[in-house]
């Protein structure tokens, strides 16, 4: 008798409690040769070709893959070690050579193309016609209609790109786990919070030192740089952060291994090959096919427009930095390592408060109970505790109910630990489905984020404490949970996040975001850790005073990094003797009122574009802001006409007409149905104070 396949138990959710690296080979081969039995049979020549004898097939087959493979990928984010990216590595290449075997397989987009044709397509519900739609769509971009010889060139490319992009984020992973810098004085950290301390402290006698140690992990480096009296100490850990993974980062052992200087040309050369060979111009106008935006130049109008409308709120924002720096702080010249830590200071003495004494009133067990209220009130669901097998003790998993009815599922995975990949996302484990015999599949979502954990203080673990900051990445990153597990869509392939637009797609997580800055809502989400007090009136109205501090600089940072992504996948030649940071350069000298000293390689660790989905799409997040605070205004309309930030009416609005639907129809479609017209730029720029 065999030992059960974690990989290949489709029965419920994902078996965590009895997976092991050994597991990936066998399933991974036995899931492809079983879909690639079924494609086979569904390449023979038939006269009638209909949703129920090929899609439904085609699909089923798939998604087993698909799933399977995706607990892999989450597991080598969440949990990496050498035996499980030994594997991960062995298999990928197996996994992207099957899906571009699909993508160009002649046949079936034949079969497509006669579904598309007959007369059952104008029978079908709209979001079938939309996945035929799409698939066809899909198809060309794949490189189904290539000659045989540059077929197989795109599919070398596939490969190479998912090996390469691979290595990039192990890059970033193994520099950032391999940085200590160990304070051995505790008088070196004036200024430094005690839980901070607290944790670092933790980190050193886990490595059975003395002293206070730090890392690369966001809640243990930035503070340093926000609040750290000790200037050295800050350049330190600036220094190291901003060159980790690239051929400056000489602090870490292993330099020439981690720098990612040849896999950002690789990468950049591998996708204009690929627009080349599709007829593209260049990878940018490849990326934005399946977006809103009509072309590069396009977007790049948005965002240069967007950069003119910011640039005198930066240029006011610096020239304060400046002034209080050299006044208060007696810093005659600001470098990038003061910028954080002097705009703290500045906040503190024009609000009279710090991001410290807020994150007092923020524990996550009242903040996590806060969120889910909120998305009760709006959506008409309730969220309970749920139990499942999960990949590490921290991990929680919940159950989200309308009406006594299961809508939909998610993990908890809020800390930061070694092995764990940095930032923060939402990842579906399972999608929204019908099934054989008409039950419908729920969706499941990994929700990841790398916050602080509970430290021990005198004998006692006492909860993490989230900054404001952290309570909106909470937010934001729950906003694409329910787009993914409030769907109504049973048509796997544009049920929930699946078909949406890239760049709509953050439209749901930042419209989140605004709930963190309601009184109601705060009122309900906060306890100060040692009295259980809610966040006073007052101080509530100093954030909101403070909400719009520096956000000309801030906007200007993001169109900085949209810019520069656009720009190196539309007019960068990956082939000249120009270099990537020539190109970063440029658009810093162009459009940024701050620009980082040279030794600066933040693109070494752009996961979004070289490791993610994010490559000619970095500009979402401004795009889809325009839409998420435009959405949001019809909350503010409703607060006007006598409603609650927490309407239920405008929620279930917005529940039915954006999160309900999925890509089930275009993200303009949805937009204009629930405000009743076109988006408006207004109130992003008043919500940024900018107007």
């Amino acid at each position: 008798m065999t030992a059960q396949n974690s990989l290949l138990d489709f029965s419920g959710l994902p078996r965590f409690d009895i997976f092991k690296p050994a597991d990936v080979t066998p399933a991974i081969e036995q899931l492809i040769a079983k879909a690639r039995e079924v494609v086979a049979s569904l390449e023979q020549p038939t006269d009638n070709v209909s949703w129920d004898n090929f899609v439904i097939p085609l699909e089923e087959a798939t998604e087993q893959l698909g799933r399977a493979w995706g607990m892999v990928n989450h597991l080598n984010h969440v949990m990496d070690n050498p035996e499980l990216r030994a594997t991960y590595n062995e298999n990928q290449p197996k996994v992207t050579e099957f899906w571009t075997e699909l993508s160009q397989n002649e046949a079936l987009f034949g079969k497509y193309k006669q579904l598309r044709a007959s007369p059952e397509y104008g029978t079908l519900a709209p979001a079938r016609k939309k996945i035929v739609e799409n698939a066809l769509r899909d198809f060309r971009l794949g490189g189904a209609e290539l000659p045989p010889e540059k077929k197989k060139r795109f599919a070398e490319i596939q490969e190479q790109h998912a090996a390469i992009s691979t290595r990039f984020s192990e890059n970033v992973l193994d520099a950032t786990n391999d940085y200590k810098l160990l304070v051995e004085n505790e008088a070196d950290l004036a200024g430094v919070p005690d839980d901070v301390k607290q944790a670092a402290r933790a980190l050193a006698e886990k490595d059975g030192k003395q002293g206070y140690q730090f890392t690369l992990h966001f809640p243990s480096y930035f503070p340093l740089l926000q609040f750290c009296d000790n200037r050295s100490l800050r350049e330190t850990i600036y220094r190291a952060n901003a060159t980790k993974a690239s051929e400056m980062g000489a602090v870490f052992s292993e330099l020439e291994k981690w720098d990612n200087t040849s896999n950002i040309a690789q990468l950049l050369r591998l996708r204009d090959e690929e627009a080349k060979l599709l007829d593209y111009r260049n990878f940018a106008e490849v990326s934005l096919v399946p977006k809103m935006a009509e072309s590069p130049e396009h977007v790049i109008e948005f965002l240069e427009d967007l950069a003119r409308r910011a640039r005198p709120f930066a240029e006011k924002d610096l020239a304060e930095l400046r002034a209080f720096a050299k006044s208060e702080l007696g810093l005659d010249e600001l470098n990038a390592w003061d910028i954080a830590y002097a705009s703290e200071k500045l906040s503190e003495a024009r609000y009279a408060f710090s991001a410290q004494e807020v994150k007092q009133y923020f524990p996550e067990p009242k903040v996590v109970e806060g969120l889910f209220k909120v998305v009760s009130r709006l959506f008409g669901v309730t969220i309970a505790p749920d139990s499942a097998p999960v990949w590490h003790p921290d991990v929680r998993f919940f159950r989200i109910e309308r009406d006594g009815q299961l809508v939909g599922q998610f993990y908890l995975d809020l800390y930061a630990r070694p092995g764990k990949g940095q930032g923060a996302w939402m990842d579906d484990a399972r999608g929204r489905r019908l099934v054989t015999g008409g039950a419908v599949q729920t969706p499941v979502a990994y929700l990841t984020c790398n916050f602080t954990p509970p430290q021990e203080v005198d004998g006692q673990l006492q909860p993490s404490l989230f900054t404001h900051d952290e309570v909106i990445t909470l937010f934001h990153e729950f906003g694409h949970g329910l787009h993914h597990m409030l769907t109504e869509v049973d048509e796997l392939s544009v049920a929930g996040i699946s078909g949406v637009e890239w760049d709509a797609v953050e439209l749901p997580s930042q419209f989140m975001e605004n709930f963190c800055w309601e009184w109601d809502v705060l009122q309900g989400m906060t306890a100060h850790v040692k009295t259980g007090e809610p966040l006073p009136r007052e101080l509530f109205d100093k954030m909101i005073a403070a909400k719009n501090f520096q956000s000309g600089m801030a906007t200007l940072r993001q169109v900085e990094f949209s810019l520069i992504d656009m720009h190196l996948h539309y007019d960068f030649d990956p082939n000249s003797q120009k270099t990537v940071q020539d190109l970063v350069n440029e658009v810093r000298t162009k459009f940024s009122v701050l620009i980082p000293p040279s030794f600066n390689r933040f693109q070494h660790s752009f996961g979004h574009i070289f490791a993610g989905g994010y490559a000619a799409g970095y500009y979402s997040y401004k795009w889809a802001e325009v839409l998420s605070a435009d959405a949001y205004a019809a909350f503010e309309e409703a607060v006007e006409a006598g409603g609650g930030e927490l309407t239920a009416e405008t929620g279930k609005r917005f529940q039915r007409e954006i999160l309900a639907v999925g890509g089930s129809r275009p993200a303009l479609e949805s937009f204009k149905a629930f405000r009743g017209r076109e988006p408006k730029i207004d109130a992003l720029l008043r919500h940024h104070g900018m107007q």
